[in-house]
């Protein structure tokens, strides 16, 4: 049992696979990754407590951003050894002065280095990246006409917070008609028990969670499959 699935009371999981919620998703022809705002502000830099990250930026979840850092660039590394689009999202910090936070917090994001990504999973010029202005990379923004454009039915998520943008994202990815798959090794939030209930919930009606190990075995499988 992965650890996040432990702090989920058995009831509730007896109850949903009663409910017929649980179940299994197959990827489709096509994938694509989306890192979601794995940008310095919503991490904090290496090595700070969760106090100190949040004194830096009030949106960083400190030590558990670089507990999955490597991991999401063993994912990204996936994908590119594949040859697939990977997104990038970060905050568009110029048009949040008109239009409002992602939340309804009133912190003030505009500090430097907010939107700077970690060296290790710095995108590439052949990668998209994207900025939103809300909690969805979908919300008001071209995402869909790139996914249609390079021909993708089936996502891959990852990045932070799990519990705000990688949800809000899951969740109009599969309204958008996409399959969805959630690794959860590679998400990252400042509370853990938001990571562990919103991770069982996303696997209980909007995506596939998955590990980082299931990921890699289904897109080599997905490799084998799209080249027959």
């Amino acid at each position: 049992m992965r650890d996040w699935m432990k702090l989920i009371p058995p009831e509730d999981l007896r109850n949903y696979r009663k409910g017929g919620f649980l179940g299994d998703m197959r990827p489709g022809k096509r994938a694509a990754l989306i890192v979601v705002d794995v940008t310095m502000g919503f991490c904090g830099s290496e090595g700070l407590s969760l106090e100190d990250a949040i004194a830096q930026y009030p949106t960083a979840c400190g030590p558990a951003s670089w507990v999955a850092m490597p991991r999401i660039a063993g994912l990204i590394g996936l994908f590119r050894d594949l040859d697939l689009p990977i997104v990038y999202s970060l905050a568009d910090l110029h048009d949040a002065q008109w239009t409002g936070n992602a939340t309804k917090s009133n912190a003030s994001l505009r500090r430097e280095g907010f939107n700077d990504f970690p060296s290790v999973i710095a995108p590439r010029p052949q990668d998209w990246v994207m900025s939103k202005e809300k909690a969805s990379a979908f919300f008001h923004t071209p995402l869909t006409i790139y996914l249609t454009r390079q021909g993708v039915d089936t996502l891959v998520f990852c990045g932070v917070s799990t519990s705000g943008c990688v949800r809000a994202t899951v969740v109009d990815g599969l309204s958008n008609g996409y399959r969805t798959f959630v690794v959860d090794e590679c998400c990252f939030d400042r509370s853990e028990f938001a990571h562990a209930a919103n991770l069982f919930d996303m696997n209980a009606k909007y995506a596939a969670v998955i590990s980082l190990d299931e990921a890699r075995a289904m897109m080599r499988g997905h490799e084998r499959a799209a080249a027959e």
